[in-house]
């Protein structure tokens, strides 16, 4: 399924009555159009019917338009031209318009600011109790005595007191166990195995690749053409003639992507390497 922009479905319903109208005044059927273009009837009769939902991409519809056109005795090059294949820009979504009025709240909270004197103050106060200390020795000679004295009194309270030699039972209970140390955890080996597919063109068409749900690659390639993708987890591949492209996942034999002329997506996933989904456009 094809989404145009409004500003690309008023133009193409234009052009399609246009055509239309020109035929039927020259009295040429439909399916004579089809054969003469190579164009399929069911597109054909979708785009004379206004149900541009069933097209292909823009870039295909505007090849139907010149075909069309210049069938009819019409400058097809100029009728194409003036269908844009570029869809236009999105109005803003309810998201984004939450997310600037979080952001002007957020502008608009009132900032605190320190006065300059404050840190000046504490600087004062470190300074003085450093000069203390460094003028008067007395002070730091209490101070290391009185640490050494809390400590000795500890070791005092550890060490036994008791002169009776322990029984076996005691010694056995009362040996410490033997400390071990744990050996830092290896790292957990994962498998960072990437999958990877080549593509090769038997013929012109059109492309999209996306690689993790990004999208890697959009446009035309022409016969002879080769590229090579890499991805974590899945790549998606989506052809406008299906049977020119042939696909070699992770090396192995090439295979054709569908049949000539369809429009196809398939999804290849890292799991298994083998292909998850079809989607075809008819």
């Amino acid at each position: 399924m094809t989404l145009l922009s409004q500003a690309q479905q008023e133009k193409l319903l234009e052009i399609s009555r246009d055509l239309r109208k020109i035929r039927e005044e020259k009295s040429i059927r439909i399916e004579e159009v089809a054969i003469k273009t190579n164009i399929r009837l069911a597109f054909l009769k979708a785009l004379d019917a206004g149900y541009f939902e069933e097209l292909p991409e823009p870039i295909y519809i505007q090849g139907f338009i010149r075909r069309y056109a210049d069938i009819l005795g019409l400058d097809g090059s100029a009728i194409a031209n003036s269908f844009n294949v570029n869809a236009s820009s999105s109005p803003e979504s309810p998201k984004d318009v939450n997310l600037k009025h979080e952001d002007t709240t957020v502008d608009k909270k009132p900032k605190i600011r320190i006065p300059l004197f404050v840190p000046y103050i504490v600087l004062i106060g470190v300074a003085c109790t450093g000069l203390i200390y460094i003028l008067n020795p007395k002070l730091i000679a209490e101070s290391s005595a009185s640490k050494k004295g809390s400590s000795s009194t500890q070791v005092e309270q550890v060490s036994p007191s008791s002169q009776e030699s322990p029984s076996s039972d005691q010694t056995v209970a009362d040996t410490p166990a033997p400390i071990t140390t744990a050996s830092p955890l290896l790292p957990e080996i994962t498998n960072n195995s990437n999958l990877k597919i080549t593509l090769e063109l038997q013929g012109e068409s059109w492309l999209q690749v996306k690689a993790d749900g990004k999208t890697e690659f959009v446009g035309n390639l022409s016969k002879g053409e080769r590229r090579t993708w890499v991805a974590q987890k899945e790549l998606t591949v989506r052809s406008g003639n299906a049977g020119a492209v042939l696909v070699a996942v992770d090396n192995q034999p090439a295979q054709p992507l569908g049949g000539q002329g369809e429009v196809k997506q398939v999804t290849y996933s890292a799991e298994n390497n083998s292909e998850q989904s079809t989607v075809n456009s008819q």
